[in-house]
């Protein structure tokens, strides 16, 4: 059993919420309110943000070329590719430029973020994988079991949304960070096993919020 296997079979808990989250569910029948959609929409934007600098130090502590370049790769992707597509997304949506440029961090997305920037400050590689994959994985399986549902005809908008991630390239990048992963535990000494645990887990537990954030609203206390 790989590093991978063993740490989602501990992790079985927080993925099935991932999963089951009414957010979710939501997106997959097509009656997730507007309102919702957008307020996840709009800290996802801020969380790509702080994403890509994390990808950026991956390509500072990766152990050999192959890795530097996949993560320099990553980080081009998400700046120059993927924010513009999730702006032209929003703008979709009915949110404005300078409404997703003024969004301030929830909460929640504060948190996350923050601990992902604490992670590759002051960990290895390997815990800064160990935090990276929950996310893409989880996505990938989320879009996976929601494209295999039937995306919703009612909703054209989380229909697009749910190819995003049941995509081939999200699946192949999916497996590739869990291969990254998986490398770094095989060499790992026991410490870090131990700390590339706690990071992937703390992640799987941050990724069930997040939706909780999205589900509530949530914003910082008036």
């Amino acid at each position: 059993m790989t590093f991978c296997d063993d740490i989602e079979a501990r992790s079985t808990l927080q993925r099935e919420a991932m999963m089951r989250h009414p957010f979710v569910l939501g997106i997959g029948d097509g009656s997730l309110s507007d309102e919702r959609f957008k307020h996840f929409m709009t800290q996802d934007y801020l969380y790509l943000i702080d994403y890509a600098r994390v990808l950026a130090m991956g390509t500072v502590k990766a152990p050999d070329l192959p890795t530097m370049s996949w993560f320099a790769g990553a980080v081009d992707y998400i700046l120059n590719t993927e924010m513009d597509l999730h702006r032209s997304y929003c703008a979709g949506i009915g949110i404005s430029p300078s409404e997703l440029e003024a969004t301030v961090h929830a909460p929640t997305t504060y948190s996350y973020t923050s601990f992902l920037l604490r992670v590759v400050q002051i960990g290895s590689f390997g815990e800064l994988i160990a935090a990276l994959v929950p996310c893409i994985w989880g996505y990938w399986q989320v879009g996976k079991m929601l494209d295999d549902a039937g995306p919703p005809k009612s909703a054209p908008q989380y229909a697009e949304w749910i190819r995003t991630y049941a995509s081939e390239e999200s699946k192949t990048v999916a497996l590739e960070a869990r291969e990254f992963c998986d490398r770094a535990a095989q060499d790992a000494a026991p410490s870090e096993i131990a700390a590339m645990s706690e990071a992937y887990i703390t992640c799987t537990r941050y990724e069930v919020a997040f939706w909780q954030m999205a589900w509530d609203l949530e914003e910082w206390p008036a």
